[in-house]
């Protein structure tokens, strides 16, 4: 027998595969049984060949129904889009007449004169009326197709409920409100819009804006959407308010499966919300899979294609079962053969080659007819070593065995060499016999190149790591054991596992950790450790302070997997003391900065400053010289004198205040980070602010949303920024010689969402000639100025303010059309967290 087959036979016997536990359930069974399970399979190929048939034409219609859906879908998007743009056109020009209404730039004739415009221009504005705060209709247009009863007068004080609530909402939110849909007997739905009127920042009625949904939906909506789908519109309820829907599919065709899912797809309008959805019914198109020839020709050919695999399998059964059972042994033994990696080489008890495998031939380069029947010394051995293999293999035939086998060289037929280890065994044969000596030999050249690549890399690492300017150190967790340190981690801490502990507990990278159990029944020494952080050794960063060694640390921590399979937590300290240094020299330097910007913004605003006390000085004098005179004159009385002397006291009170926030304007303090209420804050800076706006003759309108959230902040440091901002505003203004009316600086204060953060906008907006390209490049660059006696420190500052709060700021220009009509600055401040908010209160109690 071949030693090759006596060993396979072994593996079989020992180790029996799936194929062979299926052939021996086979042989066990009758013929009769074998047939006819043999008989089922190609019933069981034709179904499934049918199912396949089936499924793909299902396939195929469903993947229409889903591209027509998502072309609905797109079609109706872009509908949506169109009305949502001309409602929006619409708003904004509501906005820009309730503006001009605000500023009184025109009358009630002008109202009447641009309303008609609107309304015979723009088909779905079907009236337009201007009430006062009061509710009283001050002017009013419509178009002929509103019904008489639904006209508003002039001077009419509106009562309906849906109005008033209406009116109500808008003068809260101080912004455009729509209306659900409105429908009164016989005539169609109506959407109400209401524009807020500001005038000087107080609230001065409502621009009402009625539109027809018909005719919204008629010129609004895309013509070839409408050729498309039966287009409507429905109202919050989901009634139908517009347009006509498909009738509801009969009784019959509910039955069909590829008409029970109905091809329908609605969205809501914004910015009315889900008050007004815009739904789409496509109309209903057949594929008529029955009365469809090319199914019927797939099904024949399908039926055909199914009777001729049962006549072929019925005829090669016979001939298939005859060359599986041969190619199945003759492939096996080829496939044992050719897919080991190791070479194999058989000798005999003379020392002659009796067997060598493929991947012997390969790694020597000789062919099997070239090995096999060769007595030593082998064509592979080496010239000069030849005799001490010969040596080797006489210990090797005499039944001396290496168990870790032995290493040696082996030339190729080329000439090359390479290296190789081989393990040597006892051929025995099926009696029991020994018959020669198995020998399999495997090529270890790349693995000596890669453990000598290793062993260089480990020693250039070693010395990266020694050389490193961080402190580096290894400890497992739970562990007292220093893993690995290097040099000045040791010229710190020493040989010991204290500094790394030092600093992985002061830092605070990892949380407390018990000691690991030495029991199997103990609790695990890893528990409570974030696993999170573990499984994706994500690192931690910390600047500590290190007494011992004067110095400020940053440590970074990461864990990994040791060597030896523990997990260890790796942990860098790198010195940074000078940098903490120089961030602090760089604070205090800041701070200087900014206290100077203060002083010299109150030098800027001196003259200004002086008028505004001038006014209480006066009076004071005014009074006194008043009292004086009359109580000379005997004619002045009790009641009189208390009168002037509480107007005195008012008047010091009034420049005690102006010179108290000067005071706590200029004064220099520590940065001082707590929560503030923004509306104190713009209202101290609105009270500093207006005095030079006022020298400029610049009116200031602001305008601060209601029930902001605190944020935390220096709260001189932001009123700063806000008197810069609009200090440069009023000077832009004066710059550019504007007249009365478009002297104007607004100071917006609202709430915003920044990506995921919430945070607080202040914008301040000018109406003076703006900015050019090359100075908005270089707005908030050091020392870079637009005034002929700027110090251009200013921008500079209010920009490093508020990126110490973390915020950003940014400078745009305002255009009407390709006239630049002003510029506006704006900043944002995050929002105080829950949390801070919450500690508050109990610091103040403290």
């Amino acid at each position: 027998m071949n030693p090759n087959e006596s060993s396979v036979a072994e593996t079989e016997n020992s180790r029996p595969s799936l194929v062979q536990m299926w052939r021996t359930w086979w042989k066990g069974l009758s013929p009769a049984r074998q047939d006819r399970y043999a008989s089922i399979a190609p019933l069981v190929a034709v179904v499934m060949f049918f199912i396949a048939i089936v499924a793909a034409f299902w396939y195929l219609r469903i993947e229409e129904f889903e591209r027509e859906r998502e072309s609905m879908r797109r079609d109706v998007e872009y509908a949506q889009q169109r009305i949502r743009l001309r409602l929006s056109e619409r708003q904004e020009q509501l906005m820009r007449l309730a503006r001009d209404v605000g500023n009184q730039d025109i009358d009630k004739n002008g109202f009447n004169d641009r309303a008609d415009t609107m309304i015979s221009q723009y088909a779905e504005l079907q009236a337009l009326s201007w009430l006062d705060a009061k509710r009283q209709v001050r002017a009013t247009q419509f178009g002929p197709s509103v019904a008489s009863e639904d006209l508003l007068t002039v001077d009419e004080v509106i009562s309906k409920k849906e109005l008033v609530d209406l009116f109500d909402m808008a003068r809260d939110l101080q912004q455009p409100v729509y209306s659900q849909p409105l429908s009164t007997k016989g005539t169609s739905p109506m959407l109400l819009l209401e524009v807020p009127i500001s005038q000087k920042g107080r609230f001065g009625g409502v621009l009402l804006a009625e539109f027809s949904i018909d005719n919204l939906l008629r010129y609004a909506t895309p013509t070839e959407v409408l050729a498309r789908y039966a287009v409507t519109l429905k109202d919050g309820n989901g009634t139908t308010i517009a347009g006509t829907p498909l009738a509801p599919r009969a009784a019959a065709q509910r039955l069909l499966p590829w008409r029970a899912v109905p091809n329908e797809y609605e969205i809501p309008i914004a910015p009315v919300g889900n008050s007004l959805k815009l739904r789409a019914q496509a109309y209903h198109t057949s594929l008529g899979l029955v009365s469809n020839g090319l199914f019927w020709l797939v099904g024949v050919l399908s039926f055909m294609t199914a009777w001729l695999l049962l006549a072929t399998w019925r005829h090669t059964r016979k001939r298939i079962r005859t060359q599986e059972a041969l190619q199945g042994e003759t492939n096996f033994r080829r496939a044992m053969e050719n897919s080991v990696l190791t070479g194999m080489r058989a000798l005999d008890l003379q020392g002659r080659i009796t067997y060598v495998n493929a991947a012997f031939c390969q790694m020597t380069g000789w062919s099997e007819g070239e090995l096999v029947g060769k007595m030593p010394p082998y064509p592979y051995w080496p010239e000069g070593d030849q005799s001490t293999y010969h040596d080797m293999l006489i210990d090797e035939m005499s039944g001396k065995v290496f168990p870790g086998g032995f290493q040696m060289r082996v030339r190729r037929k080329n000439g090359s060499m390479f290296e190789a280890r081989l393990y040597v065994s006892p051929l025995i044969d099926g009696h029991g016999r020994q018959t020669g000596w198995m020998t399999s030999m495997t090529d270890i050249t790349e693995p000596n190149r890669i453990r000598e690549q290793l062993s260089a890399s480990y020693e250039r690492f070693t010395i990266v790591l020694e050389a490193l300017d961080a402190s580096v150190s290894v400890a497992p967790l739970g562990s007292a054991e220093l893993l690995f340190a290097n040099k000045l981690y040791r010229q710190w801490f020493g040989s010991q596992t204290l500094g790394h502990l030092q600093l992985v507990a002061q830092a605070g990278v990892l949380p407390s950790n018990n000691q690991a159990s030495t029991s199997l029944d103990d609790e695990d020494g890893l528990m409570g450790l974030p696993s999170d952080e573990i499984t994706t050794a994500v690192a931690g960063n910390a600047e500590i302070y290190i007494p011992e060694l004067g110095k400020w640390l940053e440590v970074r921590s990461r864990y990994l997997n040791w060597v030896d399979g523990r997990l260890a937590q790796m942990v860098i300290a790198t010195d940074i003391t000078q940098r903490r240094l120089a961030e602090e020299q760089a604070s205090r330097q800041a701070e200087k900065a900014a206290t100077v910007s203060r002083l010299v913004t109150m030098g800027e605003m001196a003259s200004s400053v002086a008028h505004e006390l001038n006014q209480p000085l006066s009076a004071i004098s005014n009074y006194c010289s008043g009292m004086v005179s009359r109580i000379r004159n005997g004619t002045l009385s009790e009641e009189a004198l208390l009168g002037a002397l509480e107007k005195t006291a008012h008047q010091a009170q009034r420049a005690g205040q102006v010179i108290h926030r000067i005071r706590a304007f200029v004064k220099r303090s520590e940065p001082n980070h707590e929560l503030a209420d923004v509306a104190e804050i713009v209202s101290e800076a609105v009270e500093l602010g207006s005095i030079e706006l006022k020298r400029h003759n610049v009116r200031l309108s602001h305008h601060v949303a209601a029930r902001l959230p605190q944020i935390r902040v220096d709260s001189i440091l932001i009123e700063q920024v806000l008197i810069n901002l609009m200090k440069n505003g009023a000077e832009s203004i004066a710059n550019a010689g504007r007249p009365p009316h478009q002297r104007m600086v607004e100071l917006r204060v609202v709430p915003r969402k920044i990506g995921d953060a919430d945070v607080i906008e202040f914008s301040v907006q000018d109406t003076g000639r703006g900015l050019s390209p090359e100075v908005l490049d270089r707005l908030f660059q050091a020392f870079f100025s637009t005034k002929s006696e700027g110090m251009g420190i200013g921008l500079n500052l209010c920009r490093s303010i508020v990126e110490s709060h973390h915020g950003r700021m940014q400078a745009d220009n305002i255009y009407n059309g390709n006239e630049v009509t002003g510029c506006k600055f704006s900043f944002w401040i995050p929002v105080a967290r829950a949390t801070e908010s919450a500690e508050s209160p109990a610091r103040q109690q403290y």
